[in-house]
């Protein structure tokens, strides 16, 4: 196989130290923020924070069990729902629509409603030629902003549960929502923001540009408030783009810079939220162990994937007939790939992009090699652990490590222990529970859908490739990811199946998440012994990981092999 070159692993060796470089400073910083100190933005601008909580009669000290929480972060997001879908199925004859768009079709807007207010942002559509600036602006955007501070609110909530002791209290939700709306998420935007205006990525109300070509022809070129709407969906993991082919616009993504820059962004607060969980335990070490984890499945699928593309596919197809090769492809894979940015980082984006719930992409994942398109594939089915989404990667990584904990304590003949809190029967029952619901949904689904009419309808490629886009689907609403294999079109039946999907896979987990956390703060801390298991060092890293692989892998391996495998058999690539 066609190894990449050094200086495609130097560009990703590069990316990997930025971030670890930024990790504590952020993470640092987002503790700060839960632990309710003042932060600098605090001082300016606590007169907003304090009437807030006025406005909702509520404050800080008002503190809830995990209960009232999950109740808060439920009724929350089902308020967003119902209007988001109205402003849909109305932004035809509403203002901030110079180019006129029609109203959005019902299953699609109920599937896009559904999908912001999860984190998802799965697109059944073009958001240039589909959504109103306002329908961007005062919809889409809003859910970028709140849907990824609900996820960091809940794993604060969590971690409160681990670093306190017996209590039943996680702290205050409409409190956890606002610090990071606005001492975290808005700041760090709107830098990024004005960086990206000075790159050149679009920031207007006006409609349509129309460019005249060489050829004496007309050319429409969307644009409209990208930039800040970028920004949010990168940091926050929402990932859902501005334009239907995302970063490989570009004018989305218009130089070398902002593709590292949008890139950074998806793992930035994931990464920065496991060294905020180190510090809010008081026990930097077992952050740190939880990170190298995530690190070492990143790099894995990322050297999976590079050099797959590199190698190219023996076997080229068009519309009409296979057409042998006689080697690889000339130059590796560039199908589907933006010149600009070639394969190593296409191939870091479709990993960091699935690694965290994202979903942006800068290259099409559909027209990946068979074993290029099987890594993102397969992290998204990992659970979305490998940094995930924001607050949620993390708290469903925090099931696995209590997992981990139980079949550690299994070894040792010892009660299993984590941060000096017992794991008792119910919080191995919880934390299994949320380690394999999504799983379970995404193979129930994705049978629905390959072995009804209606659910073929959707499906637009035969063979294996096809099961393929379905079980990607599926596997991408499910885990809140969001990317998508392009041949996978929108029926009224596929729609409305991926709003089950949608929010089946965001709230079961998240409550599960709220529980454990409830669960481990009513326990005392015991002090460790002689026997306890040590849970940051490189025996638990190496545990940990394994469980991490095997877990999904009992579940994903039979559906990879009726798609990813027989496609990479049938085009020869082994």
């Amino acid at each position: 196989m066609t190894n990449l070159t050094a200086l495609s692993w130097g560009q990703i060796a590069a990316y990997s130290l930025l971030l670890l470089a930024l990790t504590p400073l952020l993470g640092g910083y987002m503790a700060r923020v839960y632990e309710g100190e003042t932060v600098f933005l605090a001082r300016w601008f606590g007169f907003i924070e304090r009437a807030f909580y006025r406005l909702l009669r509520t404050s800080p000290e008002d503190e809830q069990d995990w209960k009232q929480y999950a109740r808060s972060v439920i009724w929350f997001s089902v308020l967003f729902l119902v209007p988001l879908y109205v402003l849909m199925r109305v932004q035809g004859h509403l203002p901030l629509n110079p180019d006129k768009l029609a109203n959005v079709t019902p299953g699609v807007a109920a599937n896009t409603a559904a999908s912001f207010v999860t984190n998802t942002n799965w697109q059944y559509y073009g958001g240039e030629y589909t959504m109103s600036y306002l329908s961007q602006m005062a919809g889409l955007a809003v859910q970028n902003f709140i849907s990824a501070a609900v996820g960091m609110a809940v794993l604060a909530a969590m971690i409160r549960g681990f670093a306190r002791r017996q209590t039943s209290s996680l702290g205050n939700f409409w409190a956890d929502l606002y610090r990071t709306v606005a001492y975290i998420l808005l700041p760090i935007c709107l830098v990024v923001t004005v960086v990206l205006i000075w790159q050149g990525v679009p920031q207007t109300f006006s409609g349509h540009a129309v460019a005249h070509t060489v050829q004496g022809g007309t050319q429409s070129i969307a644009r409209g408030p990208a930039a800040s709407q970028i920004a949010v969906k990168q940091l926050g993991t929402n990932g859902g783009g501005y334009y239907n082919s995302n970063s490989g616009v570009p004018f989305e993504n218009p130089t070398g810079m902002t593709n590292l820059l949008e890139d950074l962004l998806i793992l930035l607060i994931g990464s920065a939220e496991v060294y905020m969980f180190g510090k809010m335990v008081r026990a930097t070490r077992q952050g740190w162990a939880i990170l190298a984890v995530m690190f070492l499945l990143m790099l894995v699928g990322v050297g999976i994937a590079g050099p797959a593309e590199q190698h190219g596919s023996p076997v080229l197809h068009d519309a009409h007939v296979n057409l042998a090769a006689t080697g690889s492809q000339s130059g590796g894979n560039m199908e589907g790939k933006e010149v600009r940015f070639g394969i190593a980082d296409s191939a870091l984006w479709a990993g960091t992009t699935t690694d965290a719930s994202n979903g942006s992409v800068n290259a099409g994942h559909d027209s990946f090699t068979a074993l290029g398109g099987a890594v993102p594939l397969t992290n998204i089915f990992i659970g979305e652990v490998i940094f995930g989404g924001v607050g949620s990667g993390l708290y469903g990584m925090l099931m696995l490590v209590i997992i981990t904990v139980f079949v550690g304590g299994l070894m040792v003949g010892r009660t299993p222990e984590y941060l000096g809190k017992k794991i008792e029967s119910r919080e191995i029952k919880l934390a299994v529970i949320g380690s394999i619901w999504v799983p379970v949904v995404v193979l129930i689904l994705t049978a629905i859908a390959m072995t009804t009419h209606a659910g073929k309808e959707s499906i637009f490629n035969a063979g294996p490739h096809g099961f393929t886009e379905a079980f990607y689907a599926y596997t991408s609403q499910t885990n809140n990811n969001g990317s998508a294999f392009a041949g996978y079109g929108a029926t009224n039946f596929s729609t409305m199946l991926g709003v089950v999907a949608l929010l089946l896979g965001r709230f079961i987990p998240l409550i599960v998440a709220l529980a454990i956390g409830g669960s481990v703060a009513a326990k005392k801390i015991t002090p460790p012994s002689l026997g306890t298991m040590r849970t940051d060092g490189p025996t638990f890293v190496v545990l940990l990981t394994s469980v991490v692989i095997l877990l999904p892998a009992l579940t994903i391996l039979p559906a990879l092999v009726l798609g990813p495998v027989v496609e990479a058999l049938t085009t020869r690539l082994f």
